[in-house]
């Protein structure tokens, strides 16, 4: 991980920290850690934790369409960079966080900052899926956040490659294979027809994300 080796661990916690109280009450950083974010990072990314801020503070009684372009929007802001230039490694998932004080990422962590964001704006877990594709048009795997309204509708898409959230059948260069969220895992047969197939801590990136979010929220302050 070759950028978040620079990150200061102390700051990173605290954001971690501060998101944990997210569920029950506003999401405040203070001042002095947004002192302490411009000094380390500069200027635009404190501007970027503070934008990241007043997201997740939007009103829980905001349409969900709205929610859902808000996110979209603010997430596909940060720069593409692939795992290898940015990490180090062939594939890494980050953190909304590392994300953000990074401002770099690929497309996995987009998708997986925009889950965390709508579950933290109150969107249920049920109705959310990371969903792995193959982008036909570029040839190779990718990574989208799918929203369904009800089990059986067909989703509307959250993708890096563009602002504007579709549905499912209106993405034709998208073939689906799998998708998970952190109750299970479904195999796609067809768009709209799928089969659960397991848990999601059966996949090892994902359980890994996880447990690294953990542990920076237990680290002592």
């Amino acid at each position: 991980m070759q950028f978040f080796h620079g990150l200061q661990a102390h700051t990173v916690a605290i954001l971690f920290a501060c998101w944990t109280l997210i569920a029950s009450a506003a999401f405040e950083i203070s001042v002095h850690v947004f002192s302490n974010i411009e000094d380390q990072y500069g200027l635009s990314t404190r501007e970027r934790i503070e934008d990241w801020q007043r997201l997740l503070n939007a009103p829980k009684s905001t349409p969900v369409n709205e929610k859902l372009q808000l996110v979209n929007s603010f997430f596909n802001q940060t720069r593409f960079i692939a795992d290898i230039d940015h990490w180090g490694q062939e594939d890494y998932w980050a953190t909304p966080i590392e994300l953000l004080i990074s401002n770099g990422g690929d497309c996995e962590d987009y998708s997986i900052a925009k889950y965390f964001a709508l579950r933290e704006l109150g969107i249920p877990d049920e109705q959310l899926r990371l969903t792995y594709v193959k982008a036909l048009q570029l040839n190779q795997a990718h990574m989208v956040l799918a929203y369904y309204s009800s089990p059986n509708t067909e989703p509307l898409i959250l993708d890096n490659l563009t602002m504007d959230i579709k549905a499912g059948s209106q993405r034709e260069d998208l073939f689906p294979i799998y998708s998970f969220n952190g109750d299970g895992v479904w195999l796609s047969k067809e768009k709209g027809l799928n089969k659960r197939v397991g848990h999601s801590d059966r996949l090892n990136l994902w359980a890994d994300l996880n447990s690294r979010m953990l542990k920076a929220r237990q680290i002592n302050l």
